[in-house]
């Protein structure tokens, strides 16, 4: 094969993303070793990563001082397995970010209103049996997200500079129809943050009088903003659920590009909680990161100190994870992010930390908010059924089990706020 046709065959999308050192580089080992296309794939993505990672690149961490040790084909299995090995064991231990935080480019977001044929309204999507599972039912109220956060799914699913409004919300939130014997917890934070919007094009209104025409509903509001303005100092309808996705300032400035500070979240659950809205907290996902454990602790002791979990309905805890075509997103894109430095491992048919990672995140939160217990209804989202008589001491047989309990507890939040405003 000439040394042309080996650079075509090693050129992809992924490679053109690679600096010009670090091409040259690959094409020249690729020629030097006889590299199979296998071994150019894996040695490609081992150096994409490292580039996402803002680790030392492949070219850097290359093994010269073995080439002269081995003759031929162990001489290239040595140097891959050289490779992999320093690469496998920055994805075992913790992500270290760097002082200075990654920046994200903001996007030019273009506003479209249309009327879309069908309300996105139904099972939660990644709702499964193979993990313990609310059962929670997600509403659309808009497609794709103006936030950049490294890990999210949304980007794999809408176009990430089209924020889309149906022109015809109000109409079908009005033909719902609900069994009013039932109780039913729906979220509206799937397809895109809940309050970032504000009450563009009435967005605002037109749930909050569906929430106020089905008392027997929960509906939640799961944002990293802070815009909070359109409830304050409003009378509103008690089954109202505001949530924050919480994580640390680090994780923060390094991966939830374009979003609210840790403070600036935290400060508006207050104001809600302060104003009698039921609020909750999701550290979904938790990341396992140098000093993890010390930022994610003051983080649970502001929360005891700062909110009476009367105001409390919840707090989740989960961890990445991914689907391929997600990984393959974040791959492509350009920005430097550690999210994918993780021994990524088969989770359910996703992909995601190991098990004993996940109990000593869960732990480490459960055990730091005992004041909470028995006030506040904590759970894992899609997270192994194994984890919770290992984390809380309990667990369910079911996902409808689950689903029972928990909208039990979160009826009984409603109807205390009730009797008391």
């Amino acid at each position: 094969m000439c040394y042309t046709s080996i650079m075509i065959s090693i050129t992809d999308k992924y490679f053109q993303k690679l600096p010009l050192k670090e091409q040259r580089f690959l094409e020249e080992i690729t020629v030097k070793y006889r590299l199979s296309q296998q071994d150019r794939k894996q040695l490609i993505d081992i150096a994409i990563d490292l580039d996402m990672w803002d680790e030392p690149n492949l070219s850097e961490i290359w093994a010269y001082h073995l080439d002269e040790k081995y003759e031929g084909k162990k001489r290239k299995q040595i140097l891959i397995a050289h490779a992999k090995a320093y690469y496998n064991n920055l994805k075992d231990a913790p992500s270290e970010y760097h002082d200075s935080p990654s920046k994200a480019k903001t996007p030019r977001i273009k506003f479209v209103t249309e009327k879309k044929e069908n309300l996105g309204f139904g099972l939660c999507p990644v709702a499964s049996p193979k993990t313990r599972c609310c059962n929670l039912l997600t509403l659309d109220a808009v497609e794709s997200c103006g936030f950049d956060c490294s890990y999210c799914s949304i980007q794999s699913f809408y176009n990430e500079d089209k924020i889309t409004f149906d022109s015809t919300l109000k109409q079908k939130l009005e033909a719902i129809e609900l069994d009013p014997d039932e109780f039913y917890h729906i979220g509206t934070g799937q397809a895109s943050d809940s309050l970032m919007w504000g009450n563009q094009n009435g967005l605002l209104d037109d749930l909050v009088a569906f929430a106020r025409k089905y008392p027997n509903v929960m509906l939640e509001f799961k944002t990293k903003s802070d815009n909070i303005s359109y409830f304050l100092d409003k009378e509103l309808p008690p089954n109202l659920l505001f949530t924050w996705s919480i994580n640390p300032q680090t994780i923060i400035d390094n991966e939830e590009h374009l979003t609210a500070s840790l403070d600036r979240r935290l400060t508006a659950a207050k104001r809600l909680a302060e104003q009698g809205c039921l609020v909750g907290f999701h550290f979904h996902p938790m990341i396992y990161f140098k000093g993890w454990e010390e930022e994610y602790g003051e983080i649970f002791k502001r929360l005891v100190d700062d909110f009476n979990p009367n105001s409390v309905a919840l707090l989740s805890l989960g961890t990445l994870t991914f689907i391929k075509p997600v990984i393959k997103q974040i791959r492509q894109r350009d920005f430097k992010s550690k999210i994918l430095q993780i021994p990524l491992v088969e989770a359910s048919g996703k992909l995601s930390y190991p098990l004993e990672t996940k109990r000593k995140l869960f732990s480490f939160a459960y055990d730091a908010l005992q004041a909470w217990h028995g006030k506040v209804f904590f759970y894992m989202c899609m997270e192994d059924h194994s984890l919770w008589k290992e984390v809380f001491g309990y667990e369910y047989p079911t996902n409808e089990s689950l689903e029972m309990d928990m909208k039990l507890h979160y009826l009984s939040k409603i109807q205390a706020k009730a009797s008391s405003s």
